[in-house]
C-alpha cells in the first residue's frame, strides 16, 4: 500500500512558462505583489488579448492542484474582456512565481487523521472598483487540503465584521 499520494502539474506548468516565453524569468516569491491594486482603466489596452486569455485560462486549470494561486488567478481573471498592461504584468508575476515551485502540489497521506477543519477569511472592501469584499476558504481532512475557493462576495459589506460573517456563511 502506498503511504501517500502527491499531485503535481510540473510538466504542464513548464509548458505554460515556455508558451509565455518565461522559461528564463527570475522567480517571484509570491504570486502577486501584496500592495497590488488592479483597476479596469489603468495602463493601455493590450493590442492582442489572445495570449492573456489563454494564459489565464491555463492558470484557472492549475488551481486544481495549486490552491496557493486561487486568489491571484481570481484577480487577473476579472479583466479577461479588456486586459491592460498592468493586468498582463500581474499575470507575468504569477507565472514567475511558478518558476520557483514547479514541483509543488497537493499531498495526501494515508496516515492523516479524519478530523475535518475549515478556515475562512475576507478582505473587507478589497475590490477598488465596487468595494466588494473577497472571501477565501479552505477545508482540511487531517493534514490534507480537500477543498478551497476565492470569490468576490455578492454584496457590499458595511464593516469588516460583516465581511467576515458573510465569508463564514459562504464557507458553510
Amino acid at each position: 500500500m502506498i503511504p501517500w499520494v502527491h499531485f503535481s502539474q510540473a510538466k504542464y506548468t513548464s509548458d505554460l512558462l515556455a508558451r509565455a516565453s518565461l522559461k528564463d524569468c527570475k522567480t517571484a516569491s509570491t504570486p502577486l505583489e501584496t500592495q497590488s491594486r488592479l483597476t479596469p482603466l489603468d495602463g493601455t489596452l493590450l493590442s492582442d488579448a489572445t495570449l492573456y486569455r489563454q494564459l489565464v485560462g491555463s492558470l484557472v486549470y492549475l488551481t486544481v492542484t495549486r490552491p496557493d494561486i486561487a486568489y491571484a488567478v481570481h484577480i487577473v481573471n476579472q479583466y479577461m474582456s479588456a486586459p491592460r498592461t498592468p493586468h498582463y504584468d500581474a499575470l507575468v508575476c504569477i507565472l514567475c512565481y511558478f518558476k520557483g515551485i514547479l514541483f509543488h502540489g497537493l499531498h495526501y497521506s494515508t496516515h492523516s487523521s479524519l478530523q475535518l477543519r475549515a478556515f475562512s477569511d475576507a478582505d473587507w472592501a478589497g475590490d477598488p472598483i465596487d468595494q466588494r469584499s473577497i472571501t477565501g476558504f479552505c477545508f482540511f481532512l487531517g493534514n490534507s487540503l480537500i477543498s478551497w475557493r476565492s470569490k468576490k462576495q455578492s454584496l457590499i459589506a458595511c464593516s469588516s465584521a460583516e465581511a467576515e460573517y458573510c465569508a463564514l456563511a459562504d464557507t458553510t
